[in-house]
């Protein structure tokens, strides 16, 4: 169970602060049953409820530092989702942001870079659907990673990119 004041990272909507933890009065819900208040730290949106018993798959630790280092070392080892059908590549796009898991954000960013890179070359246009889930998934996690590591989240993508090159270059020289 996380207390108050505990940073999570909610499935699809990123980090958030835990508010409270409470009891809710409205109609329609259990009133015995225990809910997190949770404040997205991206500032968008209202506030979530999430129930305590339903927490499992829907809200987890935020990464700490170490953690976000160890994500952005394994970056070069992760695989792209690659998937050749349409509408199952896009499941697997909507399963990744929804599981919230560092590696399948990455899995999805590097399979959907890979494919605009192929399609260009080839004159055509990245897809709406592409493009749709690649910024879902870059937000989400340069979010944590901007979290876990004290940063802006703006300054996370090229942060990621030569922490990339130098491990690269360190291991050659």
């Amino acid at each position: 169970m996380f207390a108050i004041g505990d940073y999570v990272m909610k499935t699809s909507k990123g980090v958030c602060h835990i508010d409270d933890i409470t009891h809710l009065d409205m109609t329609g819900i259990d009133k015995d049953k225990l809910y997190y208040v949770m404040t997205p730290l991206d500032g968008k949106g209202s506030t979530l409820y999430v129930s305590v018993d339903n927490a499992d798959g829907n809200i987890r630790s935020a990464m700490t530092r170490d953690e976000a280092e160890g994500v952005i070392d394994a970056i070069p080892t992760i695989k792209e989702a690659w998937v050749e059908n349409d509408k199952l590549r896009e499941q697997c796009y909507k399963d990744a942001v929804r599981s919230g898991s560092p590696e399948a954000l990455i899995s999805i960013i590097k399979t959907i870079w890979a494919r605009k890179k192929m399609r260009e070359n080839q004159g055509k246009k990245n897809t709406a659907v592409d493009e749709r889930y690649f910024k879902q998934a870059e937000d989400l996690l340069y979010a944590e990673i901007a979290f876990a590591l004290g940063k802006d989240k703006d300054e996370i993508c090229d942060y990621i990119t030569e922490m990339i090159r130098y491990k690269k270059a360190m291991t050659k020289a």
